[in-house]
């Protein structure tokens, strides 16, 4: 016969084998885990960018430096798209403005004045009196871009630089209330000539709200 004793370790020994087997059973019959559901991304907030603003309208210079480009290149046709829509744009030989003889041309008649072979008149020479008589593009070499004043001139806005024994009535023709000029002025070019040869081109513009349009081309030098 089985003592106390070792019938207490039989049963001690079921209980847990019994235990064990309850437990096995129970994790068996858990449900599956399904993956927990994937979380939607959060919707990146979207950044409008800021409206463009527009640049702030070129200066009398920023312009003056753009025209003298095109004047040094003789692109006329481009030219023609700073010119003042109405007035045009006037050309003067010397410092004085002539309002009754000055050529004037318009936007239209601008672009084509390289290939005109026209001979216009264009004033008198000073000193001899003699009529100034020729093609644009000598009088273009002559009264307009005569000199590198892209590359070697003093530059000045609303100042006059070249004073020679001309009249300068440019103010009086331009009145500052709406109009600026850029002043492009080269001391000498030949040193023999001791300064005599001194060249300035003034580029008048009609200031327009905060446009600028182009409406005189002053030529002056050295006049006896």
């Amino acid at each position: 016969m089985l003592s106390l004793r070792n019938t207490g370790g039989i049963v001690m020994a079921i209980l847990v084998l019994l235990l064990s087997a309850c437990n096995e059973t129970n994790e068996s019959l858990e449900p599956t885990q399904t993956p927990p559901e994937e979380q939607p991304q959060e919707e990146q907030p979207i950044i409008e960018q800021e409206e463009s603003t527009e640049g702030t309208p070129p200066t009398s210079i920023e312009v003056a430096e753009t025209v003298m480009e095109l004047l040094k290149d003789g692109d006329m046709g481009n030219l023609a798209a700073w010119a003042h829509p109405e007035k045009g744009i006037r050309f003067s030989p010397y410092a004085y403005v002539d309002k009754e003889t000055d050529l004037v041309f318009s936007k239209d008649e601008l672009k084509n004045l390289m290939e005109d072979s026209k001979l216009y008149v264009w004033r008198t020479f000073a000193g001899s009196g003699d009529l100034i008589e020729m093609k644009y593009t000598d009088y273009h070499k002559q009264f307009v871009y005569d000199a590198d004043f892209v590359s070697d001139a003093k530059i000045a806005l609303n100042e006059v630089i070249g004073e020679g024994t001309t009249i300068n009535n440019l103010n009086e023709v331009y009145p500052m209330e709406n109009h600026d000029f850029v002043e492009y002025h080269i001391d000498g070019i030949d040193p023999s000539y001791d300064g005599m040869d001194w060249r300035s081109v003034r580029l008048v513009f009609e200031k327009i709200g905060d446009d600028h349009a182009l409406v005189g081309i002053i030529h002056d030098q050295w006049t006896p």
